[in-house]
């Protein structure tokens, strides 16, 4: 049974044993992954692929849905780290990559409640929102990706290798692999330089 290495001089006592006994129950329920700290809420879970070593916050939230695909919903690389209630809602497919970092109180999403876009099959106000049909779009988060806090990130969208997205934002589009987004809704305000190792800001 291997436990965390923990470093004395940054927890008390009481965090070491609270820390002690999520790693038991993560050892017993999750066993694939680093620490879950509960309480940890999944719904679905045998349609969750949790990968290798994952680690999460407190109050995290994973909901899950049969894809009628017989494959995973929701898809986790390795090494992937969630803060604090870290919420996240997959009807179809959402596939987050290696080494990602979240922080906490972020949104993730492959669907939502109604149709919008000004179309045939748009929503009507009258109809309660719980009964309008699901509109359903991949979320793809590829490798080392940051979430900054309170970030939203909703149906049909990817982000790229290497994206940072900053607090508060909101994605509502892709977002190029190796970029700063920002905002609501988020758009690309540096890129990464390799030639000369910088981030550099977009030009408008």
């Amino acid at each position: 049974m291997k436990f965390i290495n923990f470093n004395f001089n940054k927890y008390s006592f009481s965090e070491i044993f609270k820390l002690s006994l999520f790693k038991i129950k993560t050892i017993i329920f999750y066993p694939n992954s680093k620490l879950i700290r509960f309480p940890f809420d999944v719904r679905g879970k045998k349609y969750i692929n949790f990968g290798f070593g994952l680690t999460t916050g407190v109050g995290c939230r994973f909901e899950a849905y049969d894809n009628l695909k017989s494959t995973k919903s929701l898809v986790f690389g390795k090494n992937i780290q969630l803060n604090d209630y870290v919420h996240i809602t997959a009807m179809n497919n959402v596939v987050i990559g290696d080494n990602v970092l979240m922080a906490s109180k972020i949104y993730i999403s492959d669907c939502s409640h109604g149709f919008y876009s000004g179309g045939k099959m748009d929503s009507s106000p009258n109809q309660y929102p719980i009964e309008r049909s699901y509109n359903v779009s991949e979320v793809i988060i590829e490798d080392n990706v940051w979430l900054g806090e309170f970030v939203s990130v909703l149906p049909g969208v990817k982000i790229g290798k290497g994206a940072i997205i900053g607090s508060n934002s909101v994605v509502t589009k892709n977002i190029p692999a190796n970029t700063i987004a920002v905002g609501t809704p988020a758009k690309v305000i540096k890129k990464y330089n390799f030639k000369i190792n910088k981030w550099e800001r977009v030009k408008k």
